[in-house]
This record gives structure tokens, C-alpha cells and sequence, in this order.
């Protein structure tokens, strides 16, 4: 199978032995943090009177904030300073953190596997606000590294985020299996040449 293969696999597949380090995205991974993160969105959006369609918000998944706000900000004719939107977005998401869940299929994955293989997240978001999250729901302290778009100079699509991670857990990039849930993710793995799978399957479509 060769490195970038998108594998279709169920959840409580055995993974083979060649893969020695699992790298996770975390929004809408791990963490189901894509609805808060959605409305913490639309309120920090609105304020500068950008327009954010759910369509469009889950097309840029795993791309930097302050890329989104910029992509917007440039296709609306706003002006405004996305540092600033960025900033007041993650806040509002900050103070909404109580409402996340796990997404269960995936966390079991990374419980039955720790200390087995070196386990690592690679986010597009923040890492505080990473750290954060996975601190909610309690599995912060398994994974031996964690990388957020802060940590590289490009963020999702370029491969820098799961190369820093591969890089932190000693392992190289064709023995890395990465779990991602937005395409921008899943060809970020690509480029770094790791196998990738798309965990949406598992969860989606959501019930009403």
C-alpha cells in the first residue's frame, strides 16, 4: 500500500505492525469540537460582518485559523484584522469548551494502542486551545507529542505538522499512520508521505 493511501478501514481493525507512531488530527478526531467550534465562528464572524456558511466552514477543516479569516475576509471585500477575529473566535471557543464530547470510535483507537506505539496529535488549530480540548475530555497525557499550526511556519495543506510530530516521536514519516477528518488534512499526510485515514465514516452523517 503506498505512502498517501486514504484506507477505508473500520475502527476496530488490527493495524499492522509496520506502522510505529499514530498521528491524530484533533478537531473533528479526536475531539468533537466541530459544532462548538461552528458557533464560536459564526459570533466572532459576524462581528466584522463576514458571512460563514456551515458547507464552507466544514470544506476548510484542518486549515490555520487566521487562513480561513483571511480566505473570507479577501472573497467578502472585508476589511478587518484577522489576528484579531482569530483571537476573539478561539476566546468564545474557550469559554464553550465545556460542551465537548469525544469522538469514541477514534479515542478508542488511541486507548487501545498507547503504549504500544508512540501516539501524537497534529492540529491545525492553536496548541493551547489543542491542549485544551483534549484536557476536556481527559486524554491530554497520551500522546507524547503534540503539534499545533503555532508550532510550523505553514499550516494544512503543506506537510509541516505531521513532520514536526513524526520528528518529536522518533519515528519516521512511512511508519506514521495518520487519522484525519477534513481533506485539507488528508493531503497534508499525503505530501508528508504518510498513509492517512479519513475518520468522517465513522461519524457522519450526524443524526438530527
Amino acid at each position: 500500500m503506498g505512502a498517501g493511501h486514504v484506507w477505508p478501514e473500520d475502527w476496530e481493525a488490527e493495524i499492522p505492525e509496520r506502522f510505529r507512531g499514530l498521528i491524530f488530527d484533533c478537531d473533528g478526531t479526536v475531539v468533537d469540537t466541530m459544532p462548538v467550534h461552528y458557533r464560536a465562528w459564526c459570533q466572532a464572524l459576524q462581528q466584522v460582518g463576514i458571512k460563514f456558511p456551515e458547507d464552507r466552514f466544514y470544506s476548510f477543516a484542518g486549515a490555520p485559523t487566521v487562513t480561513i479569516i483571511q480566505t473570507l475576509a479577501r472573497e467578502q471585500n472585508i476589511a478587518c484584522d484577522p489576528e484579531a477575529v482569530a483571537h476573539t473566535k478561539e476566546r468564545i471557543y474557550v469559554e464553550s469548551m465545556g460542551e465537548l464530547e469525544p469522538i469514541h470510535s477514534v479515542v478508542a483507537i488511541a486507548r487501545r494502542e498507547r503504549g504500544k506505539r508512540k501516539l501524537a496529535i497534529a492540529s491545525g488549530g492553536w496548541k493551547r486551545v489543542v491542549k485544551e480540548s483534549l484536557t476536556v475530555i481527559g486524554v491530554e497525557d497520551w500522546f507524547e507529542a503534540i503539534v499545533g499550526a503555532d508550532d510550523v511556519l505553514d499550516g494544512k495543506p503543506a506537510p509541516d505538522v505531521f513532520l514536526k510530530a513524526a520528528e518529536i516521536i522518533g519515528v519516521p514519516p512511512e511508519a506514521c499512520l495518520v487519522y484525519e477528518d477534513g481533506d485539507l488534512g488528508i493531503e497534508a499526510a499525503r505530501r508528508a508521505g504518510m498513509e492517512v485515514i479519513d475518520v468522517r465514516p465513522w461519524y457522519l452523517p450526524r443524526e438530527n
